[in-house]
């Protein structure tokens, strides 16, 4: 299934605390039933003021169909084409 990294920005969200997070995490889990076992997400990144997350879906459409059944931004949706890592230097 294609995997995607999703941009999301929300001022200050390295500032929330683990019970709005927890909230947060709550609605999107909830959105996820309610859409089906086709998308997956996976994990996120919480920075000054984004929030990456990664995702696997069949296509971007699912992906913002999500954002926008969550009242989540989706600023920039990205195909993840190969994963590199320190592996791949040898």
């Amino acid at each position: 299934m294609p995997k995607f990294v999703i941009e999301r920005e929300i001022p200050g969200a390295g500032n929330l605390s683990d019970a709005q997070l927890r909230e947060i995490s709550q609605k999107s889990v909830n959105v996820l039933k309610g859409m089906g076992p086709e998308i997956h997400w996976l994990h996120s990144y919480v920075t000054g003021d984004k929030v990456y997350c990664v995702y696997l879906a069949p296509d971007e459409a699912a992906v913002r169909e999500h954002a926008r059944r969550g009242g989540f931004p989706a600023n920039r949706i990205s195909a993840v084409r190969r994963l590199i890592d320190p592996t791949t230097a040898e």
